[in-house]
């Protein structure tokens, strides 16, 4: 039987031209970021599977890709459930392996630490535009700052990256999750409808308040609870709105929580790099259960929908030491920035000449050395220089170079 050439569904080959852009990209996050303080780390791509499956990761937890337990640990036999056959499973995010490895390390990494991490995830998602079952995600997380000053960073650092990337006029949508917490307690939802609402409320943006509306009442909520919900969200358009919300919800809201979110918008609106809006948005839920505070994601209008998002997450290394550490997270969503510079055309910016050497078929080796000595000596001068036998098709292989950039053909024929 014939091997399949395609990749596993979901997943995708990288044709050079577009892995250009890619280290392009990942070069100018690092850099940036390195700027703003952050330390690179990594960690492995595996994780133990209960670390992940700690009901924290929301409707990610069921899409991981589990493995197999190995050798005589593997008991097929004997297993009653799945849990008797799995021991890992493939990292979701890159936050519970931050967690983890921030939880075996803390005596050795200062405080706060800011972390940096790249790398590919994988999740046993529907693939669609934008959307992989393995992507690469770039991750910083600030762990022991419990203020303000560490969403104010994140989103400074993320929002500069993107304005260097070349990305404007794009959004960050911010919101805090007690006060959506607190809007549902004054509504006259109960504790244990919290979640439910909110799985609802997520979908604002694709069915509308009416269709929330209606969701939330076909789900056996009394109409006169759904209607004073809603209405919350009418106020939150007008000026003044997280004032105006909290003289509604103080009963059920601290008022340093609406300070905090006005603090952050306003020294981020007068400290930005880029060009962008910063935007309190009470319908953004964020999927991920193991959010405690602010939360944020980038609107991309070219996109026409999130690029990344990340927010406080204070009790998860909690988990792992029994001992709250606050923290909280920025991620860009790297595979859909990318698929938005190629659908623009982008092209790498050249710092140094792209040379290529063609040499003939038949050329003697014993000249081989001479071509050898010029392609290093115009490296040693900062060019780019790719040494290659010439083609039978000659002119397609030197569209094809000039495609990938290269400004001078330099051709070697036999005599």
């Amino acid at each position: 039987m014939a091997l399949k050439k395609k990749p596993v569904n979901g997943m995708k080959d990288i044709m050079p031209l577009e892995m250009e852009i890619r280290d392009y990209v990942q070069g100018i996050i690092k850099d940036t970021y390195k700027d703003y303080g952050f330390t690179p780390i990594e960690t492995p791509c595996m994780e133990n599977i209960a670390n992940l499956s700690n009901n924290q990761g929301g409707e990610n937890e069921k899409l991981i890709f589990k493995v197999l337990k190995r050798g005589e640990k593997l008991k097929l036999e004997t297993a009653k459930s799945e849990d008797d056959v799995v021991d890992y499973g493939m990292r979701y995010d890159l936050t519970v392996p931050l967690c983890r490895y921030y939880s075996a390390h803390a005596n050795d990494l200062p405080s706060p630490f800011k972390a940096l991490q790249m790398g590919p995830v994988w999740r046993a998602d529907r693939p669609q535009r934008g959307r992989y079952r393995q992507f690469m995600q770039c991750d910083i997380d600030i762990l022991g700052e419990g203020s303000i000053l560490a969403e104010i960073e994140l989103i400074l650092a993320t929002t500069h990256t993107l304005g260097k990337i070349g990305f404007s006029d794009f959004e960050i949508r911010i919101n805090e999750r007690r006060i959506l917490k607190a809007m549902a307690l004054y509504s006259g939802f109960s504790e244990d409808d919290i979640s439910s609402v909110l799985i609802t409320l997520d979908k604002m943006d694709k069915i509308g308040i009416e269709g929330v509306s209606n969701e939330l009442i076909s789900n056996g909520y009394d109409k006169s609870m759904v209607d004073k919900y809603l209405e919350l969200f009418e106020i939150s358009k007008q000026d003044d709105a997280l004032d105006k919300l909290y003289e509604i919800l103080k009963d059920y809201l601290d008022k340093e929580i609406t300070d905090n979110l006005k603090s952050i918008i306003s020294t981020v609106e007068k400290a930005k790099k880029a060009d962008f809006k910063i935007v309190f948005d009470p319908t953004l839920v964020r999927g991920m259960g193991y959010y405690t505070g602010t939360i944020f994601e980038i609107a991309m209008p070219q996109f026409g929908g999130s690029c990344g998002g990340g927010g406080r997450y204070d009790n998860m290394v909690g988990n792992f030491t029994g001992q709250s550490v606050p923290a909280c997270g920025f991620s860009i969503g790297f595979e859909r920035i990318i698929l938005l510079l190629l659908e623009n055309g982008f092209k790498v910016p050249q710092s140094a000449d792209k040379i290529a050497f063609l040499i003939e078929k038949g050329y003697p080796n014993e000249a081989l050395p001479q071509i050898m000595d010029q392609a290093a000596q115009l490296r040693e001068q900062g060019n780019k220089v790719l040494v290659v036998r010439m083609n039978k098709n000659k002119k397609f292989q030197k569209d094809k170079l000039c495609e990938q950039g290269y400004t001078q053909i330099k051709e070697f024929f036999n005599k």
